[in-house]
């Protein structure tokens, strides 16, 4: 699959393992290829802890992918997250050796690089650094410093931090299941470029996303990430709730949730009854649905506190830091009836479900639309955006060629110069769209590979 085109998702969550092919149509937007599919055996709210059923998982989903797509997968790109994940503020500054010169791209690379040197806990590395504004010489709320004049380069920065054992470990699934890791994202991220618009992120959004082990959150505001958070529960306590309540299996129990679970009691009047098949001969066993209901409200009700406690924790209260845009609600839990109208009564904030279908194809399975897939469409948009860019970087000539070219030619040629300059700008611009996160990647990989 040498085609830069086309990009794999593998989204490795606590109930499900997705592996996702797309590419960019003609108009811009993403084509689903191939997807497969593979119960989660191995990992726990997030977090990988039996590494052969891990491994037999994503060899079946990308196998599934493949039989789908009739595409052979080599490399992927997997989303990140679990209970270990946690992020914090942090504000750092370089004083430059020359302000008459303007800031450049690798101004920012050495003030980034020496966040990262942070000292965290034992067993933590830092994920992400992501800058937050800038400060030039005391001038505050700068965004884009870059061609700015200033010796004091300051800026405030969201750091996101995990275990390394964790992420070593899902290094080692990729590995061992025959393929090769291209980057990890952040879930809450992936998911969150799946289904928010930009005016969302502008206007101040909260994400949501349930998935089966964890619920995942990130807080937009002003177009840049400002909070994350992993809240170590998701649907699957809710359907543990089912199976203890009401004396039943698992596989009932999650069928239960899907069929005729509700978030709202009140729906439900007193004689709607459910009859279970007995095991082995036994008696059917009959649930009153109002029950039912009252057991997924008390649990869908503690997650959305858990969130709603990060929310106000990032600031919502503040007029300045206000999500005028409320909430979006993705991920397998988003699918319970009445959430979206339980969510809005218990925060008081605007919500509706996120669907990954603005980005995709016209003419897309209506199962990839479903908002439990929204992390995996993510990915491979990821991806596929960070494959554009690096191919437009592979066009322009390198400042050796470009120097040497300048030697040989500039005194034939002084309009050479001005050609020279414009490459240089444009390079420039490549490059800063690169991104801080991919740079980081690329360092992961190295480090994975020492690991071995």
């Amino acid at each position: 699959m040498e085609n830069d085109n086309i990009a794999v998702g593998l989204d490795i969550g606590t109930t499900k393992i997705v592996a996702m092919i797309g590419r960019k149509n003609d108009y811009g937007k993403m084509e689903v290829l191939g997807i497969g599919k593979a119960k989660s055996l191995g990992v726990h709210r997030g977090v990988v802890n039996n590494i052969t059923q891990t491994i037999q998982s994503i060899q079946q989903a990308v196998q599934d992918a493949e039989t789908s797509s009739g595409m052979k997968i080599k490399d992927v790109v997997v989303g990140i997250a679990g209970q270990h994940i946690r992020s914090l503020q942090h504000s750092d500054y370089i004083t430059r050796p020359d302000g008459e010169e303007v800031i450049k791209d690798e101004d920012i690379d050495a003030l980034c690089n020496q966040v990262h040197k942070l000292v965290m806990l034992p067993g933590e590395e830092i994920l992400h650094v992501l800058p937050q504004d800038y400060k030039v010489d005391g001038q505050a709320e700068i965004k884009e410093p870059i061609g700015m004049y200033g010796a004091r380069l300051e800026a405030n920065f969201h750091v996101v931090v995990g275990q390394v054992s964790s992420i070593r470990n899902v290094g080692r699934c990729i590995k061992s299941a025959g393929l090769e890791l291209s980057a990890i994202t952040l879930e809450p991220l992936a998911s969150a470029r799946a289904v928010l618009s930009q005016e969302e992120k502008e206007a101040g959004v909260a994400l949501i996303d349930i998935g089966g082990g964890t619920t995942d959150l990130a807080i937009f505001k002003d177009g840049i990430i400002r909070h994350t958070a992993v809240i170590p529960f998701g649907g699957n306590v809710i359907t543990d709730d089912i199976k203890e309540g009401c004396s039943i299996i698992e596989k009932q129990a999650e069928l239960l949730k899907i069929k005729f679970g509700s978030a709202w009691p009140g729906e439900n009047k007193d004689n709607e009854i459910v009859s279970i098949p007995g095991l082995r001969g036994r008696e059917p066993k009959e649930i009153s649905l109002k029950n039912l209901s009252k057991i997924i409200h008390a649990r869908v009700m503690e997650i959305i506190e858990q969130a709603y406690i990060e929310i106000k924790n990032y600031g919502h209260e503040e007029q300045k830091k206000k999500l005028i845009a409320g909430i979006v609600l993705t991920g397998g839990g988003a699918q319970l009836q009445h959430i979206k109208q339980l969510v809005e009564y218990a925060t008081g904030m605007d919500t509706r479900i996120g669907y990954p279908n603005e980005h995709l194809a016209g003419d897309s399975d209506p199962e990839t639309t479903s908002p439990m897939y929204a992390t995996a469409v993510g990915l491979v948009m990821n991806s596929l955006e960070s494959k554009e860019k690096s191919s437009l970087m592979r066009t322009f000539p390198t400042e050796e060629e470009v120097k040497e070219t300048d030697k040989q030619e500039a005194v034939q040629h002084p309009e050479v110069e001005t050609e020279r300059e414009e490459v240089e700008e444009e390079k420039k611009g490549t490059r800063r769209g690169r991104g801080i996160f991919d740079k980081w990647a690329e360092k992961f990989k190295e480090f994975l590979d020492n690991a071995e």
